[in-house]
């Protein structure tokens, strides 16, 4: 009997705490849910207006990794005489360059960035160069397999920064992303807004970009 009391007064405390942790989390969960939900409400109501007052887009942002995506900006470019394009570590510059002078689109319009090393950082390190040129509405350019990832991640990163985007898919015979991917970007997005880092650096193999 005495065994048997004591052992009642050692899981009260215990089982107090546990009820404690799990409130908490339980609490958190929904907090986190409600605040993501405010956010994307906003970006989304921000975006439309921004679509709405900014009908035409006065860029053209090509994401790297198919050859094929700048051919696709070019012939863009060339129905689009006043289109500034940028692209986000594509094609060596020199490639680059010779699509869109066989255009016969003035390389003073082109501007070709390599910092980027993923999807997210193609949006991260462009961001703020739209915002800084005044860019509201640009052209999103990317392969037809990768757009889901990449207007996910579009939504929250330019979208934040109050930039609105008009997908160009460029056709592929590659199947989609898987979802996991998709999820890992946005959640890495989120940690970008919050803190300003990409996670980029957790990968041991970063891809490889060159700009010659």
């Amino acid at each position: 009997m005495i065994i048997e009391a004591m052992s009642k007064r050692a899981k009260g405390p215990a089982q107090q705490v546990l009820r404690m942790v799990s409130t908490w989390f339980c609490y958190s969960f929904v907090a986190v849910i409600i605040l993501v939900t405010t956010a994307a409400f906003l970006i989304k109501l921000r975006l439309v207006l921004i679509s709405f007052y900014s009908a035409l887009p006065q860029a053209a942002l090509v994401l790297g990794g198919d050859h094929r995506r700048e051919p696709t900006a070019a012939k863009l470019a060339t129905e689009n005489p006043s289109l500034e394009i940028w692209v986000s570590s594509g094609l060596p510059s020199s490639q680059a360059q010779e699509i869109f002078l066989e255009e016969g689109i003035s390389l003073a319009r082109i501007h070709l960035d390599y910092e980027a090393t993923d999807t997210v950082t193609n949006f991260t390190t462009i961001a703020g160069k739209l915002k800084n040129e005044k860019i509201t509405h640009i052209y999103l350019v990317t392969s037809d397999f990768h757009m889901s990832r990449a207007t996910a991640i579009a939504f929250w990163i330019l979208g934040s920064r109050g930039i609105a985007y008009t997908p160009v898919t460029v056709p592929s015979n590659r199947p989609l992303e898987p979802h996991h991917k998709i999820l890992r970007d946005v959640a890495r997005s989120w940690l970008w807004l919050l803190t300003g880092r990409t996670g980029s650096s957790l990968d041991p193999n970063p891809p490889v970009r060159s700009s010659s």
